[in-house]
């Protein structure tokens, strides 16, 4: 019983990775495919020979979208001892111990509307601004959207089609509901 538990130190570890990757119903490929991690060394997180490092087990967690009281247990499971995570970064990490720095951004999927944009560009790229008119006339930003050149000339074909495709649409679709009557006509 001790030999199987010096060759697998992280079993409960593996097996509550396991039971996440099962539960979201992914395969190893997925999973780590999604981590940028090979499937071998997910394998053997799941089967308790391997600890993740601090960054991956952030990125599974952030990954199967844990809550935090999950993600507390997950990472003591994983002998981290930090009860609130990684510590903190100092200006000493992000300047020079080569150490890889993970943020994780919420993304809000929502479609915000806007009556208008103001674009800045230089040699590195585009900004646009996209603003809504708010109260007392003054224009308030609602997002704002940063890229490259290459990146910009491929929006702008992008839209431009889109329009194309929307305005030829209105042409050739079907007539509306109010020329019933010339439902038999072809314009």
């Amino acid at each position: 019983m001790q030999d199987s538990n010096q060759n697998t130190p992280f079993r409960t570890l593996g097996n509550r990775l396991k039971y996440l990757r099962e539960r979201s119903k992914e395969t190893l490929a997925e999973v780590s495919g999604a981590v940028e991690i090979d499937e071998e060394s997910l394998l053997r997180m799941e089967n308790g020979t391997e600890r993740p490092s601090e960054e991956i087990l952030m990125l599974l967690m952030s990954h199967f979208n844990m809550q935090d009281s999950e993600a507390v247990q997950v990472w003591e499971l994983a002998g981290y001892d930090r009860k609130n995570g990684p510590e903190l970064l100092n200006s000493e990490d992000l300047m020079g111990n080569n150490k890889p720095v993970v943020m994780l951004l919420a993304v809000d999927v929502r479609t915000q509307y806007t009556d208008g944009v103001d674009i800045n560009g230089d040699n590195a790229g585009i900004t646009m601004t996209f603003t809504q008119q708010g109260s007392n006339n003054t224009r308030q930003p609602v997002a704002r959207v940063g890229m490259s050149v290459e990146q910009a000339k491929a929006v702008s074909i992008a839209l431009q089609r889109t329009l194309l495709h929307l305005a030829y649409q209105r042409r050739k679709g079907l007539p509306s509901p109010d020329n019933s009557s010339n439902s038999g006509e072809k314009s």
